[in-house]
């Protein structure tokens, strides 16, 4: 199978979300299928893994709506991109494009980093749902992360054509720690600090847990930094770090009680798994994606409870409670690899080459 995969969402600094998965994604399949990516800068290419690329032009420009012109002369058997706005007018082969979630219909405020008229667009994009369909029902066939996001979908009617899963998982070097090490007392949270994510409930949380660090992992606004500092009681401990590499999320997550975050909305929850993966307890908002990806081997608690939040912390003090929760994330994270998503992908290529 001849597989192009868009690669051109990738950072050039550092993996965000969709950069993540799109590596993650074409290393897995590299062995599997003949894999060819689309890139728009060269300096994508320290981010990914070496296989055959093809340069064409960038997803926000406007030669978008004919990338596929450019992507023709690959002769792919099929194309998957991991985004739903890939151009496809003149397209010659079948395509397979991802709607992650469905977050932005609740929260349509584009990331900051964006352009303003891509923001505008984006906004105004997710004021109502025919837009959408419009841009799912080119494709042969739609991937998504979620079975919460695959029933989202059907719920609004998104698309008419199949919706198969390609999901996420961790990425680097994420292994089992010893579970015999007593943690520190340290809570992390890795994520945006997008108002949807909640971070303010957690920085509350913390005045009801004195001897805890809370360790917020990403970068972060200097305006943003500052509303949020205002909420810090005396006696709270709260880190910023403004950014990790990877080697030091993963110490950081080898030695801390637990991975939290109380966001209101997600579309998958990438950081749960890779917590999960390294044997470190989860507590985490109450709602059916995080259930879907934990189970029942986390903490759960309500978005807008910081006492139930800081209770549950409270039952991690305990090291054989502690223990417990770190086996259960373990064998619940071993259902989550790149092994088994590659495979997923490979099986809804051969749906849309089969119903091109």
């Amino acid at each position: 199978m001849k597989l192009v995969i868009d690669a051109r969402y990738t950072r050039i600094t550092h993996h965000d979300g969709i950069s993540r998965y799109t590596a993650g994604l074409i290393e897995a399949v590299r062995g599997k299928a003949d894999v060819t990516m689309l890139i728009h800068d060269e300096r994508q290419l320290r981010m990914l893994p070496e296989v055959p690329y093809l340069k064409v032009s960038s997803p926000t420009s406007a030669l978008e709506p004919f990338v596929a012109l450019q992507v023709n002369k690959l002769r792919p058997d099929v194309v998957f991109s991991p985004m739903q706005t890939m151009g496809t007018l003149g397209r010659r082969y079948p395509v397979i494009l991802t709607l992650h979630d469905l977050i932005y219909y609740s929260h349509p405020h584009a990331p900051k980093f964006l352009p303003a008229p891509i923001r505008w667009g984006w906004y105004l994009f997710h004021q109502v749902y025919w837009p959408q369909r419009v841009l799912l029902n080119r494709a042969n066939a739609v991937a998504t992360v979620s079975e919460t996001s695959a029933g989202l979908m059907r719920r609004h009617h998104l698309t008419r054509k199949h919706i198969g899963l390609v999901s996420n998982a961790p990425s680097g070097s994420f292994s089992s720690r010893d579970t015999r090490v007593p943690p520190r007392k340290t809570l992390l949270y890795m994520g945006s600090f997008m108002e949807y994510k909640n971070v303010e409930t957690l920085i509350i949380a913390m005045a009801e847990l004195p001897d805890y660090e809370l360790h917020l992992l990403s970068t972060i606004a200097p305006e943003r930094k500052d509303e949020l500092e205002q909420l810090i009681s005396d006696g709270s401990q709260v880190v910023f770090h403004n950014g990790v590499s990877d080697e030091e999320y993963e110490e950081l997550l080898r030695e801390c009680t637990a991975l939290v975050t109380l966001s209101r909305e997600e579309g998958y929850g990438l950081p749960l798994v890779e917590a999960m993966s390294m044997g470190t307890p989860v507590v985490v908002t109450d709602m059916p994606i995080f259930r879907e990806v934990a189970g029942e081997d986390a903490l759960f608690a309500s978005p807008d409870d910081p006492m139930q939040f800081a209770c549950n912390v409270r039952q991690l003090d305990d090291i054989e409670t502690w223990k417990n929760y770190s086996r259960r994330a373990l064998k619940r994270a071993s259902n989550y690899s790149w092994e088994r998503s590659a495979e997923q992908l490979l099986d809804l290529a051969q749906y849309a080459i089969d119903h091109k």
